[in-house]
């Protein structure tokens, strides 16, 4: 059976899989709260590496990029379910209830957690919809998403001042970002909101700390690591070019050889 990623109503999403499969890389645009029902995900981002284990709750900050491979247990599909919790959404449910963030929410406080019978009661709930035993009527779709809101703040008073910050991203080193964070194959416009910068103004200030291109520049600086791992660390292009944002092994030969004059046998 193949592997699939399942809208069940515009802000539910299952994913379910028969063998372990690497995802897309992916620019979080907005928190999500996912639940792992069977399998593992094992997720890559800028702090590193976090591993979801089965019945495990995650609470997943918006504005961020994350790389996943997903993992079937020994007796089980993968099967993850996600609730987006959009701005407008968020935005909506703070006027409702006079909500105001009054503090900026650590950086590094865990997001994931064991759930409580509140939560396992909640994702149980949504079982039905995704067997496909009921429809979901859009006034319910609504008040899940609500309930879900209503979840994380029972769970932790503070995710408030996660959920409902809504300031613009601030801007950032963009050379210190981009050096973190090359190696995700996302679009120049997802590399601009996360530095904090409209499009044209991440253009003009990329061009006047690299002197190139941002396309230009990825591609050199993933070329460059390539090269570093497979004379250095002994390693196969087969096993590093979609980690270093690569779509292809084709492609990777071909510019490789472009780059350097020689093949990967050859470094």
């Amino acid at each position: 059976m193949k592997n699939t990623s399942e809208i069940i109503f515009d802000k539910l999403v299952y994913s379910c899989a028969f063998e372990s499969y690497r995802g897309h890389e992916e620019f979080i645009p907005d928190h999500f709260l996912g639940f792992q029902i069977s399998g593992e995900t094992h997720a890559f981002h800028e702090q590193g590496k976090t591993v979801i284990k089965e019945n495990t709750v995650v609470l997943v900050r918006k504005n961020q990029l994350i790389r996943t491979i997903k993992y079937p247990s020994a007796k089980e599909k993968y099967q993850f379910v996600s609730i987006t919790l959009d701005d407008e959404t968020l935005k909506q449910y703070a006027a409702e209830n006079k909500i105001v963030a009054y503090a900026d929410f650590p950086g590094d406080q865990r997001l994931f957690f064991e759930p409580d019978d509140f939560f396992k009661s909640y994702f149980a709930s949504l079982i039905p919809y995704i067997d496909k035993t009921r429809e979901v009527p859009s006034k319910l779709a609504a008040l899940k998403v609500k309930e879900a809101i209503e979840l994380l703040l029972l769970s932790n008073p503070a995710f408030k001042n996660l959920l409902f910050d809504f300031s613009e991203p601030h801007k950032i080193d963009l050379e210190e970002f981009m050096n973190r964070n090359f190696m995700f194959n996302v679009t120049v416009d997802a590399f601009a909101r996360l530095t904090g910068r409209s499009l044209s103004g991440f253009k003009r200030d990329f061009n006047k700390i690299f002197q190139m291109t941002p396309k230009q520049w990825l591609k050199e600086k993933r070329l460059k690591e390539a090269y570093y791992l497979i004379k250095n660390r002994d390693k196969k292009p087969s096993d590093i070019y979609l980690d270093l944002g690569f779509e292809n092994l084709s492609h990777f030969y071909s510019s490789f050889k472009k780059k350097f004059g020689m093949t990967t046998t050859e470094v």
